[in-house]
């Protein structure tokens, strides 16, 4: 009996451990993305003749998304890997960059940086900056849908955001939906 309570008393310490020091490395990380945007920044405006199309490789950071009404400020970091998604909300590959027209999409994990999702409402403004600059956006709608529903990814005409992240919100495993956030550009 006194092997086990000390096997499990370990596992327990363990568990707490990693999660720490994962939520510890992912706080640095967002803080290095804001350097890594004013950086952006900063050689945007020196440079304002080059109008080429830069290439993202997995992790790069593209800017920062804010939706201050429910206190959401968080780097956007390219691709979706799961340590992509363990260091900020990742581009959707397939969707429009941020700064460029088009649907972007974002995704990001429930129980990390998305979780404030659960409190959005329609027309709250969502805040995108890039180097090039911010872009608002308004949402137009809320939907729950199966996760093989890509529809909403969908290449659109007008300037448009959608995020993406797991529901329900507190369900332990792989959740079984996915709450959609639909945003128009202002």
């Amino acid at each position: 009996m006194r092997w086990t309570r000390n096997i499990l008393l370990i596992t327990g310490i363990l568990a707490i451990s990693y999660v720490a020091i994962t939520l510890i490395s992912a706080g640095i990380y967002q803080k290095d993305v804001l350097s890594i945007l004013d950086k952006q920044i900063q050689v945007e405006e020196q440079d304002k003749t080059e109008q080429t199309t830069p290439i993202f490789k997995e992790g790069d950071v593209l800017g920062r998304i804010d939706i201050p009404r429910i206190g959401v400020s968080v780097g956007i970091l390219q691709g979706t890997t799961s340590r992509t998604l363990r260091l900020g909300v990742g581009h959707i590959k397939g969707t429009a960059l941020p700064g460029e027209p088009g649907n972007i999409g974002i995704a990001g994990h429930r129980d990390t940086y998305f979780r404030a999702l659960k409190d959005i409402h329609k027309d709250d403004e969502i805040q995108i900056q890039t180097a090039t600059g911010i872009a608002r956006y308004e949402v137009d709608w809320i939907q729950i849908t199966a996760p093989s529903n890509v529809s909403v990814l969908a290449p659109t005409a007008e300037s448009s955001l959608t995020l993406v992240t797991c529901y329900p919100f507190y369900y332990i495993g792989a959740a079984p939906q996915r709450f959609i956030v639909h945003a128009r550009r202002q």
